[in-house]
């Protein structure tokens, strides 16, 4: 499958990114089941923790969208080799579907793919299944 119009809506998400303390500026695009795409940036805080990541972004906007079935996701960056989402993101992503497609790519083009049960192969889904079963 290609996912450039997926990866064109996360670089053009990117350009509206918040890091002036990183200047690591990252968007996210998300591609939903229905075939929306719901697109996220990362907005950093003085406080660090507060920060929001782009995927977390993305998905809260699909949420809000009404639509939670995910199927893919690219995240562009300007590093030089392509970035997978942080754990948080990763297990936040896994709530909705644990095989979702992650596509990681640079503004350079380099671009990498990954499942996310590869990604996050012992996420609380799988807990979750076996504290039910006790």
């Amino acid at each position: 499958m290609s996912y450039t119009k997926l990866i064109e809506a996360a670089t053009r998400a990117r350009s509206r990114a918040h890091a002036p303390y990183s200047k690591f500026s990252v968007g996210a695009a998300l591609l939903t089941k229905s075939g929306t795409i719901f697109t996220g940036c990362n907005v950093e805080n003085v406080s660090l923790g507060l920060t929001i990541c782009a995927e977390r972004s993305a998905v809260a906007a699909a949420v809000a969208g009404g639509d939670k079935e995910l199927a893919a996701i690219a995240i562009v960056t300007d590093f030089p080799e392509p970035v997978f989402p942080c754990g948080a993101c990763r297990q936040v992503l896994a709530e909705f579907n644990p095989e979702l497609e992650v596509v990681a790519s640079t503004i350079g083009g380099r671009n990498e793919t990954a499942l996310l049960s590869k990604l996050l192969p012992c996420s609380d889904q799988k807990i979750l299944e076996s504290i039910t079963n006790v």
